[in-house]
């Protein structure tokens, strides 16, 4: 059996609207030696009747239906994952557009280099898409590894599901934390360069997002329930992670604090530190930063508004 280099997992639900265009620009790739794995969410509109023609034609496209051993949402990739046949792993939307280059250039990278992941660069579109690509092969790069965990979680250095390329054995024992319906591919993907894997970062943009607000993101932005709620565990895996890995900076624990001011409704901050099993006296300290930090925020924006009124 002869296995394809590349396999693009992607996971749909009620995109029939949306779908096609994006197989179509996936047929266009100047790098051909892929497999494309469709899975189905258990959507209800006419996606499967939408997308048969190019099944029965490009026989590089597989479809399927997510299977019940798999949650919904993560579970799809999951499943793609273990279906998955390719030496290099990707992750398509089933709504945006990838570049002509994308397969190809990941693909050079990953074959030169004694890396396991490439990240590239990626921009958004809204209504329709336009089809001038830059198809020039000159861009600088730079190595990203264990020491850029920081960037990472703090989205400094922004890793998207849809913005990197890997090498299968990156997810020999790792997968998406099912029970996540929000940043579950910020938990995975740190928690990947956290093991001492090295990757590299192109500055290309290969990917073009569709923005609309059926989203998650879209979700997440009006605050809603499941998605907050799924962030504030994905925090809490993360810092099980570091601590485990002996990762966990003070200025990570400073930053994950912090930020747990703005998730009171989860009780965040009692779990993170129930995670960090801290001494009394460093439970103290972290205890009396957490109680005073609305004060020293509210402080800070009030001397930065009369600077400016100064001015």
């Amino acid at each position: 059996m002869i296995f394809p280099k590349v396999t693009i997992i992607m996971a749909t639900y009620n995109r029939a609207h949306f779908i096609l265009e994006t197989l179509q620009s996936i047929q266009i790739q100047t790098f051909e030696d892929w497999e494309c794995l469709i899975i189905d969410d258990g959507g209800t509109d006419n996606t499967k009747e939408v997308i048969t023609p190019i099944l029965e034609k490009d026989f590089r496209f597989h479809y399927f239906k997510r299977t019940d051993s798999y949650l919904k949402g993560p579970g799809c990739r999951n499943m793609g994952l273990d279906l998955a046949k390719g030496d290099y792993i990707i992750f398509f939307d089933d709504d945006d557009i990838p570049h002509p280059q994308n397969l190809e250039l990941c693909v050079h990278e990953l074959s030169g280099n004694d890396i396991s992941f490439c990240r590239y660069m990626r921009n958004v579109f809204f209504d329709d898409f336009d089809y001038n690509f830059d198809y020039s092969k000159t861009y600088t790069s730079f190595y990203i590894d264990q020491n850029d965990i920081e960037k990472i979680l703090k989205n400094e250095l922004q890793f998207i599901c849809t913005s990197v390329m890997w090498k299968k054995e990156c997810f020999k024992n790792n997968r998406f934390a099912e029970q996540l319906m929000y940043a579950e591919e910020w938990e995975l993907y740190s928690r990947i360069v956290s093991s001492g894997l090295r990757g590299i970062s192109i500055d290309k943009c290969l990917f073009y997002g569709r923005k609309h607000s059926n989203s998650l993101t879209g979700a997440f932005n009006c605050r809603e329930k499941v998605t907050r709620k799924s962030y504030a565990e994905a925090i809490l895996l993360v810092v099980k992670n570091l601590k485990e890995k002996q990762l966990l900076s003070y200025s990570l624990k400073r930053y994950f604090i912090a930020f747990s001011l703005d998730f009171k409704e989860f009780n965040l901050y009692e779990k993170i530190l129930g995670v960090l099993e801290l001494p009394k006296f460093e439970r103290f300290k972290w205890q009396f930063f957490y109680t005073a930090l609305p004060l020293r925020l509210k402080l800070y924006h009030t001397m930065k508004r009369f600077k400016i009124k100064s001015i």
